[in-house]
């Protein structure tokens, strides 16, 4: 039988705001146990709760970039369940009326070697406040409750079961990840819990419109688990129902040492947490001039900047997907743009797709902090288009720049003067070195003349090797084609 597999995922994506959702204390990660937890998160009696401005207009600002509905009245309710780390025996959360509604988020990712795109739609996404942590290691066998965490601003994303597989629940969740770090909302940081991602799994036979059972993967911290726990906890339900097993809803864990996932606790049915309004808090009622204060602090978004690199550059939607893939690298690459001028525009993208992602990837920095600057990047890019060097110096000299971590502007030029990289143009000096290669390579002479023209590409390669790397190919293809046509 064939299966398809069927995927919602839900995002917790901590707010970047310096205070907590309901009160003043620090979001600061990394303080010491229970330092940062006010009589507001801890629900101490006589204290209200008070809505933080800020988390509203970052979840403005996420529901905006997504084109969804911003509700102009949303209520926060109060979702009751026990457990150690929650200290007021409910989360203060949104039901009913979210704050933002709908939208969808479209991303690129290979699929069967092809780029593809596709655009998943979003369910909601509601404002709620964290709970703490508990704590298991290094307490003589007994846990520890830290509540620094509790009333952290979380914004929960939820899709639409539209996802297909675990290279598309990857993407999809690269993608949400890329653009609220872009917009400032979150500052992606996965490692310190600052985006978090719940994976509803189900499979059903290829064909089959009802929806089969799903299970719910919690906290899934990287992406590479995210993949890794998909391909699991398909197969495992898949081998079930084959079996003659039964799927039983359920929230799930996923082991990574031991390629797993455990059940954590039954869910037959959705758990019945008994929301209600919370009566220290009026109804969130957000205004269209609250709304357009918000856009007019918006910064360029991905798919405005995409549909600008195909116009204005000529870009293909490939490399305009990949650019705008972090804020960083489509930062960097209009630094580079317009330092070297839009007929640069192609080659800049080559290399950072290139040369540039490869190499930041290796040393593991941030594009940001890379030690080439864009400016630097642009000069050599002009030393190339200008025929000062060619592309196989041009890799040299890149890794050149990278070693000397210098802000030096004309560190290109002088790198090139200082290592003797300059492209070999003149006509004389490129003729002794062809007829120096033809009269010691006679076999592929006579193979070429012969009507086998692949055999120009191993004189060719001998004359750069003659040259060290140095020559101008075009100029020194044209003249062997001349010479060989002799």
């Amino acid at each position: 039988m064939e299966w398809e597999v069927v995927i919602g995922v839900e995002n917790h994506v901590q707010l970047t705001t310096a205070s907590k959702i309901f009160s003043g204390s620090p979001t600061t990660f990394g303080a010491e146990p229970n330092t940062q937890a006010s009589p507001v998160d801890l629900a101490l009696p006589g204290v209200l709760p008070v809505m933080n401005k800020q988390a509203v207009d970052r979840a403005i600002r996420f529901g905006l970039a997504v084109g969804a509905k911003i509700a102009p009245a949303s209520i926060f309710a109060r979702k009751n369940y026990f457990y150690p780390d929650l200290p007021k025996g409910y989360q203060i959360s949104q039901f009913e009326d979210p704050v933002v509604i709908g939208g969808a988020v479209t991303f690129g990712y290979e699929k069967d070697g092809a780029f593809v795109t596709k655009t998943v739609n979003l369910t909601r996404a509601h404002l709620e406040e964290d709970a703490g942590k508990s704590l298991h290691e290094d307490y003589a066998g007994m846990s520890g409750i830290d509540l620094n965490r509790a009333g952290t601003p979380l914004l929960e994303i939820v899709s639409e079961p539209e996802i297909r597989s675990a290279a598309e629940a990857v993407a999809y969740c690269k993608a949400l990840h890329s653009l609220v770090m872009w917009l400032g909302v979150c500052d992606g940081n996965m490692q310190e819990g600052s985006f978090r991602c719940d994976i509803n799994v189900s499979v059903r036979p290829k064909g089959q419109t009802e929806f089969g059972t799903r299970c719910e993967i919690k906290n899934l911290n990287s992406f590479r688990f995210i993949e890794e726990a998909v391909h699991v906890e398909v197969r495992r339900q898949i081998e079930l129902i084959e079996d003659g097993g039964k799927v039983v809803q359920a929230t799930r864990l996923y082991d990574p040492d031991r390629k797993e996932t455990r059940e954590m606790r039954s869910k037959e049915d959705a758990q019945d947490y008994r929301y209600f309004p919370d009566p220290d808090l009026p109804p969130l009622v957000i205004s269209n001039a609250w709304i357009e204060q918000v856009k007019a602090a918006m910064p360029e978004l991905p798919a405005a900047m995409r549909a600008r690199f195909i116009g204005d550059y000529a870009l293909p939607e490939y490399d305009a997907l990949v650019l705008t893939a972090s804020k960083a690298m489509a930062t960097y690459f209009v630094a580079v743009v317009d330092a070297a001028g839009k007929d640069n525009a192609k080659a800049a993208a080559n290399w950072l797709m290139g040369d540039v992602s490869s190499t930041v990837n290796r040393e593991g920095v941030d594009i940001g902090d890379a030690p080439v600057k864009p400016a630097q990047l642009a000069l050599m890019l002009k030393r190339i288009a200008d025929g000062t060097i060619n592309n196989k110096t041009a890799k040299e000299l890149f890794a050149d720049m990278w070693a000397a971590k210098s802000d030096d502007d004309n560190l290109v030029d002088a790198l090139i003067e200082s290592k003797g990289l300059k492209q070999i143009s003149d006509t004389g000096a490129l003729e002794a070195i062809v007829d120096e290669v033809l009269a010691a390579n006679a076999k592929s002479v006579e193979q070429y003349r012969a009507g086998k023209e692949a055999a120009i590409n191993a004189l060719i390669g001998q004359a750069m090797k003659a040259s060290r790397g140095k020559a101008n190919p075009a100029q020194l293809t044209e003249l062997l084609k001349a010479k060989l046509a002799g």
